[in-house]
């Protein structure tokens, strides 16, 4: 079941995401700084959350918002999952809700970024698997020989 971000789970969250080693120290930082904007500043935050459970558990979550100076581009900027339930289609079924949420929106593109390294393989196949398009790359973008990959989808709706 997918619903929206309740306060009450940050703390489950903050479990999952510091338990993911592909996440650097800044990464996970990074993560908990949106969720802590969504706790502070509530429907006032630029990001929307929601959160995938299973048998009562936190499983996986997806943060995105409007790509400011746009008016239908929308930012997935986190799509995490459970470590201990990969594999068992969360992060499809939340990308999918990602997707119907911009559909619900009239939005036109939905974006997502990461890191051109080996660590973000599967990162970058699961985009791909999931009918996403490399739409554009910056070289050295994060340090060198660490490019920014952006995976788009164009939304019709």
């Amino acid at each position: 079941m997918i619903r929206d971000f309740q306060k009450d789970d940050r703390d489950s969250i903050e479990s999952m995401i510091q338990r993911i080693d592909n996440f650097t120290h800044e990464e996970k930082l990074i993560a908990l700084e949106l969720i802590d904007d969504k706790v502070l500043n509530g429907d006032k935050s630029h990001y929307t959350i929601y959160v995938y459970m299973k048998d009562l558990k936190l499983i996986g979550y997806y943060c995105i918002g409007l790509r400011p100076l746009t008016d239908g581009v929308y930012d997935i900027y986190w799509i995490v999952t459970d470590p201990d339930f990969r594999k068992e289609g969360a992060g499809k079924n939340l990308l999918e809700h990602a997707e119907n949420f911009v559909k619900e929106r009239n939005g036109r593109w939905i974006l997502a970024e990461t890191s051109s390294t080996d660590k973000y393989i599967a990162t970058q196949k699961f985009y791909l698997r999931n009918k996403y398009t490399i739409v554009s790359e910056i070289k050295d973008f994060y340090k060198l020989h660490d490019d920014l990959m952006v995976f788009g989808k164009y939304i019709i709706t």
